[in-house]
């Protein structure tokens, strides 16, 4: 299937830079349509001489998203929002965007949609960015019912924003936070050593947290290049949904430390309440780039694992490789210094 000319919405982002690298490998000529071009120049180099092209598109502007889609064989969707901004909104990227993208490809005679959705995709979420998930595969899926929609677990690699987000306040901060739990602690009563009293036992986080099942970047990649050769009819996935999780299931304290771990740093790993993280996020929400939000504490609230109710990324003919290896090659960077202590204990 090599040799199609695809466009890629939302292909300068930390997930559309690997799938762009994927496709040019390939011989596919990819045309990246983004609301910035500009910001996209760095991957030109990724593909030969012409090969990797920029076009400007807003998801929301159906003029300029037909114009994008124009001419070519395969679309691929990874346009998402962590936290609105002004007009950009979760509604209009999600829900609009989506169904602009496939309603527009479908008339354009396109062959293959493939759309990136969440693996937190509920329609009966608290959460926005969850319920305009759900509503955006929906769209996508009226209007180009052949669709394969992808839904990635927390997404692990070089530039994703979890990971990285805890390894930069590793590096000043005493203490790592778990965001979730109440704000008393629970307790129980158990007998003690030796006699028939009990004392009460405290406990802030049940299990350490929120369940994850992350995945590797280069996994999600991969997968959509599958998606895109299914959507074409080579071994019949269209209009299905495709959970994408790694192999193992970890609790938000185990991610902690294993980050920990990898940047050779020793920090506490205490729980934040919920209530707390409210207000911490409603301030966050005015700093450049809102490194949390309330809506982002509100999805940390609910376990991110497969569901057992969709195929999953083994059905796509893949099989996810651990974290475990990963995360030491791209969060060496925030290690501390080489041989700084002992420089310090010589002098």
């Amino acid at each position: 299937m090599a040799g199609r000319l695809v466009t890629e919405f939302g292909g300068n982002g930390f997930v559309g830079r690997h799938i762009v690298q994927r496709l040019a490998n390939r011989g596919d000529r990819v045309r990246i349509a983004c609301r910035d071009p500009e910001s996209a120049l760095f991957l030109k180099p990724l593909g030969d001489p012409g090969q990797i092209l920029l076009i400007k598109a807003n998801v929301g502007v159906m003029a300029e998203v037909e114009r994008a889609v124009k001419g070519v064989d395969a679309v691929v969707n990874c346009v998402g929002l962590l936290a609105p901004s002004g007009r950009n909104t979760f509604q209009r990227a999600h829900v609009e965007g989506a169904g602009n993208v496939a309603k527009a490809a479908k008339a354009a005679g396109v062959k293959s949609l493939v759309q990136i959705s969440s693996l937190a995709a509920d329609p009966d979420s608290k959460s926005d960015y969850a319920r305009t998930k759900s509503a955006g595969e929906n769209s996508v899926l009226d209007a180009f019912p052949e669709a394969v929609i992808l839904r990635p677990s927390i997404i692990i690699g070089p530039e994703d924003g979890f990971m990285n987000m805890f390894a930069k306040i590793a590096r000043w901060s005493p203490v790592v936070p778990i965001i979730g739990g109440s704000i008393l602690p629970k307790f129980k009563m158990e007998a003690g050593t030796g006699t028939e009293w009990k004392f009460p036992t405290f406990e802030f986080s049940d299990l350490g947290g929120t369940h994850f099942q992350p995945i590797f970047v280069g996994d999600v990649a991969d997968a959509v290049i599958k998606g895109l050769d299914s959507c074409a009819g080579v071994d019949g996935a269209q209009g299905k949904v495709f959970e994408l999780a790694g192999p193992r299931v970890y609790t938000f304290r185990r991610l902690m430390k294993m980050m920990l771990k990898a940047i050779k740093r020793s920090r506490l790993v205490l729980p934040y309440p919920t209530p707390l993280a409210y207000i911490a996020a409603f301030f966050m929400e005015f700093i450049p780039g809102k490194p949390l939000t309330r809506d982002q504490v509100t999805l940390l609230q609910t376990d991110n694992v497969l569901s057992g109710e969709n195929l999953t990324i083994q059905d796509l003919g893949l099989e996810p490789r651990g974290i475990d290896s990963v995360l030491p090659s791209y969060l060496s960077a925030y290690q501390p210094p080489s041989g700084r202590r002992d420089r310090m204990h010589e002098a």
